[in-house]
């Protein structure tokens, strides 16, 4: 039963989320598009927002990409210049201090749309679920450190890695090793993995604009020239393009 299971969870559900995360952005794209926002309710209470958003964003998108680049690349690039137990080790600090800013961030968020009346009834149901499954996806990471403290050799780590190389890579095998890893672990995973799963239909969507805006950076100059319009003899204008 608990193979089964694991079999489910860890070698089925990933690809689920991952076709519902890209096909499911790119349909509320073509279909909805008057949707795809942050919902951002500045307006109505700016102080706690600032550091809340701030705190949060920084943590999350450290974490995010640390997540990215540390369980999707292979351990033959870096083992020439870091050992495996190294590597856990600088994952250990830096996501645990991105971990705690990030949840700090969150609960001022969490606590702000709660407690304050007119942003609570504007609120929807989805995005208080979106901010209490965030805060405990974040809680269950900072849960794992400690865990993670007790084999600094990285064994974890490298398991945890080649279960998700194996995954991107449509290996398959990848179930079998998550045999010896703890719950703790495995609940952080499939939370993280429904992150992906109900990406589409909340507010999240607008994350693909913030990477969406980097296009900008490559994007060409646009050249404004000055014209001359046809007037009675006398008269001159000139108009912008």
């Amino acid at each position: 039963m608990t193979a089964w299971l694991d079999t489910l969870l860890f070698g089925i559900y990933p690809y689920i989320c991952l076709a519902v995360f890209f096909i499911g952005s790119l349909i509320r794209f073509d279909r909805d598009q008057y949707t795809w926002k942050s919902d951002s309710s500045q307006l109505l209470r700016t102080g706690s927002l600032r550091w809340g958003s701030n705190l949060f964003h920084i943590g999350v998108l450290f974490l995010f990409f640390g997540h990215l680049v540390g369980m999707l690349t292979p351990h033959v690039v870096y083992e020439h210049f870091i050992s495996a137990g190294s590597k856990q080790l600088m994952a250990m600090i830096s996501g645990g201090t991105a971990g705690v800013l990030g949840i700090i961030g969150l609960s001022l968020l969490l606590h702000r749309r709660l407690t304050d009346p007119r942003i609570r009834i504007t609120s929807k149901t989805s995005d208080i679920m979106l901010l209490w499954l965030l805060w405990i996806q974040l809680a269950l990471g900072l849960a794992t450190v400690p865990l993670s403290a007790q084999h600094l050799d990285g064994s974890v780590m490298m398991l945890l890695a080649e279960w998700g190389q194996r995954i991107v890579t449509f290996r398959s095998g990848g179930v079998e090793l998550l045999a010896q890893v703890g719950w703790i672990f495995k609940t952080h995973m499939f939370l993280g993995m429904t992150v992906f799963l109900i990406f589409p239909f909340t507010r999240l969507v607008h994350v693909w604009s913030g990477f969406g805006t980097l296009a900008y950076v490559l994007r060409p100059y646009q050249l404004v020239r000055a014209r001359r319009m046809n007037l009675p003899a006398g008269h001159t204008q000139s108009a912008n393009k």
